[in-house]
């Protein structure tokens, strides 16, 4: 097997979406990993975007006092999240919390996690990909709703590392 081969092997490998192949021959093994199903969690805290529906009869000059106090409390809401670690989606799927139909929830709010534990599974191309936390602490918020679409970098959860 040339570099050639190799390299069409690592595009082929990329373009199929799975975490990991294994080729063999009698003088030759090679394995490509890809970072699927362990993508790190990204520690930077998304902004908290807001949309508020329109009033029917709006004022024509809102007074500062009513225009500051939704404002302070978005922040307030942005700077509670912020010492929150999220866990994002590594892929494009479907979000479950569970194992299986009939199984117990992989994770619920206010249990301990683990470095390595899986918290959830993201079903891509009918394959099932076990997501795990890559940091240890407490789940505070779960943000997506079983059995609901998810897409790359989506925030998934919500932990308190301390």
């Amino acid at each position: 097997m040339d570099i050639r081969d190799i390299q069409n092997l690592i595009k082929f490998v990329s373009k199929a979406e799975v975490s990991e192949v294994r080729y063999k021959t009698k003088d030759f093994e090679i394995t490509i990993k890809t970072p699927l199903g362990n993508d790190p969690v990204s520690y930077v805290p998304q902004p908290a975007v807001y949309q508020t529906a329109p009033y029917a009869a709006a004022p024509a000059q809102p007074t500062a006092p009513q225009a500051a106090a939704p404002a302070a409390e978005k922040a307030e809401a942005a700077a509670d999240e912020s010492k929150y670690i999220t866990i994002k989606s590594p892929m494009i799927g479907t979000f479950y919390r569970k194992p299986a139909p009939d199984k117990d929830v992989f994770v619920n709010v206010g249990d301990s996690v683990t470095e390595g534990k899986v918290v959830c599974v993201i079903e891509a191309m009918k394959l099932f990909n076990q997501i795990e936390s890559e940091v240890s602490g407490k789940i505070v918020k779960i943000l997506v709703d079983d059995a609901t679409p998810v897409e790359y970098d989506q925030p998934l959860f919500l932990v308190d590392p301390s």
